[in-house]
């Protein structure tokens, strides 16, 4: 049983590779949260494996993922195998010990953990990747899946190949909180004169945030997952003016569908 959040594609791309080589369910954890549900409960198949895959924002999940745990109860558990996968542009700082502190409190063990490298898109920091740089990234990514899978087919215990990158503990712990009091807002999204109405943004967005009269309106509720941002067909959705002259990604191995919400 595989969980996953994903905003344009990377994690989602990680996550159907590990389902289907595993002969998992694939849930999403955005579709579950917007389901309104008190609890999220699923049943466990014999020697079933529990994974979550997800980006990494400012150095920890993200605060959906967190949120999802919180509320996940899983029938018929038995030290089931549970690991984590966490695509990131470099590193992910104490990621991996946020989320096993989590799945503790669930008295869920965290047996092994990932970190896989893909293209950027926080764009409102930085900008995308050359068109060289992505399809580097990428090629990467599909062989440390192949990797990874053959890791979690074994049910490999105690394996952690992640990337933490310099003072983990500084990025998680300081930054993380201030990404996530400070920059997680939606008043400086809007579309341009660009937009033709077609309803992308509202059908992707993770948080069912946004609302298409004519041109999309954002509510309060955000995880700055930028899928409405990168999604956009005519590139018509930006973020103050610092967007305006950045590229865009998608996962290329992803088709828009797959992003509706």
């Amino acid at each position: 049983m595989i969980f996953y959040f994903s905003g344009t594609g990377n994690s989602l791309q990680a996550a159907k590779s590990i389902a289907e080589h595993n002969d998992e369910k694939l849930i999403s954890i955005a579709a579950a949260i917007n389901s309104n549900v008190d609890s999220y409960e699923y049943n466990l198949e014999d020697n079933e494996v529990i994974g979550f895959v997800y980006p990494i924002y400012a150095w920890a999940p993200p605060r959906m993922v967190l949120q999802f745990i919180e509320r996940l109860k899983l029938s018929n558990y038995n030290n089931n195998y549970v690991f984590s996968v966490a695509t990131c542009g470099e590193n992910i700082g104490n990621t991996m010990k946020v989320l096993d502190a989590s799945l503790k409190k669930k008295n869920l063990k965290l047996d092994s953990g990932f970190s896989i490298k893909m293209p950027n898109n926080y764009v409102i920091i930085g900008n995308v990747d050359s068109k060289e740089a992505e399809a580097q990234k990428l090629s990467a990514a599909e062989e440390t899946l192949k990797h990874i899978n053959k890791v979690i087919e074994g049910k490999g215990k105690g394996i952690f190949e992640i990337e933490k990158g310099f003072a983990p503990g500084i990025l998680t712990s300081v930054i993380n909180p201030l990404f996530n009091k400070n920059a997680v807002d939606t008043k400086k999204f809007y579309a341009n004169e660009s937009c033709n109405s077609c309803g992308i943004c509202e059908k992707v967005c993770n948080c069912e945030n946004i609302k298409v009269d004519e041109k999309p309106v954002w509510g309060t509720n955000c995880t700055q997952c930028l899928g409405c941002l990168h999604l956009c067909p005519v590139n018509a959705i930006q973020y103050g003016k610092g967007t305006e002259k950045k590229g865009r990604y998608k996962n290329p191995n992803i088709g828009i569908h797959e992003y509706y919400q």
